[in-house]
């Protein structure tokens, strides 16, 4: 899993299981997460904005990066590539324009399949696109099939903030707001990757303007099925914040309108507790602000789940994948229809 905060990529070793009753199981085998080099981290960040030569060699290179990775992690933990069905492989997402027909995730499935020698699933998005769906959120199949009885809500915060839940029997999700991505942003001028347990935003002040422009973006009138993307940020959401002063006030800022947002969808479908999973589930200060808004029980699982929730959750979109079992809720994303999403790739 690789997600659009571009941290690193995770990467979990997990058994499923079925009961005689149709009720799925896992295990988390061995799990880590393996950070991205500087260089790598730019190349990402700057994806949209390359040529078309230069965005299919990222792809092929980010599929050798983790293809390598994958080879370093089955060495590290023992275990035998005969043992693993599949690699399931969420690609890291760059174009997502579900209203123009296509999404893209890159880091070539081939590439990650001929170097590991296992067979590998990826590209699981596309396909939901084609039946008129957003793509997005695909998450919420496991937190009905794995999750369920955790919470009545399930909040990931990575670098956007997305949220599943059930309404008349079925699951719904969709993006909320941003997450990580514009605090990693903002506190990059200070050479920090991250704002450790929101420390640097709980010094600043709110900056009560800006909060009001960020709560009257068109986005937050919008129904679901709806996602956000880097786009998004970037055409709708930087443009509001000065990046180069300021830089406690506007992370105070920031924190406030992304806990204010969570909190409100939550309070307004009258949901009584959460599960919260994601980098910003260790936030301290985004989760203190989190509770003083939501009238609810915020549940942060074991640290395990908290980092590797998403890629359990896509390996288990392979094993459905692999069971030709549905993987795509259409109540989530808008399609015509449930689909099977991804394409398969064989080592030779």
């Amino acid at each position: 899993m690789s997600g659009t905060s571009m941290d690193g990529l995770d990467i979990a070793h997990v058994r499923f299981e079925k009961n005689k009753s149709d009720e799925w199981s896992y295990l988390l085998l061995n799990s880590e997460t393996f950070e991205y080099s500087n260089e790598l981290i730019s190349k990402l960040t700057n994806a949209t904005l390359i040529n078309v030569p230069s965005f299919l060699k990222l792809d092929k290179e980010l599929g050798q990066t983790f293809g390598d990775l994958i080879n370093q992690f089955l060495h590290k933990y023992q275990i035998e590539k005969t043992k693993i069905d599949a690699i399931a492989s969420h690609g890291h997402t760059t174009f997502h324009q579900p209203q123009n027909g296509f999404t893209s995730q890159i880091g070539c499935g081939s590439t990650i399949s001929f170097i590991t020698g296992i067979p590998v699933i990826n590209d699981f998005r596309s396909k939901d696109v084609i039946a008129g769906g957003q793509g997005a959120p695909l998450v919420p199949i496991g937190d009905l099939l794995l999750f369920n009885k955790t919470a009545e809500s399930f909040l990931n915060i990575g670098g956007i903030s997305n949220i599943s839940f059930k309404v008349n029997n079925q699951m719904i999700a969709f993006d909320i707001c941003p997450g990580n991505l514009p605090m990693n942003r903002l506190v990059q001028s200070r050479g920090m990757n991250y704002d450790k347990n929101g420390e640097l935003a709980k010094s600043g002040e709110i900056n009560f303007f800006l909060l009001d422009l960020l709560n009257r973006l068109e986005y937050y009138e919008q129904h679901h099925p709806k996602s956000l993307g880097t786009e998004w940020l970037e055409n709708s959401f930087y443009p509001l914040i000065k990046f180069d002063k300021d830089i406690e006030n506007n992370l105070r800022t920031v924190i406030e309108h992304v806990s204010f947002q969570i909190a409100a969808t939550l309070n307004k479908n009258s949901l009584k507790s959460v599960f919260v999973t994601g980098g910003g589930a260790k936030n301290g200060f985004l989760i203190e602000r989190l509770k003083h808004y939501f009238k609810g029980e915020v549940i942060i699982p074991e640290e395990r789940i908290v980092d590797f929730k998403e890629a359990i959750i896509f390996s288990f979109l392979g094993a459905l994948y692999l069971n030709k079992n549905t993987n795509t809720l259409s109540s989530v994303t808008g399609a015509t229809k449930n689909v099977i999403g991804g394409v398969y790739h064989i080592p030779n």
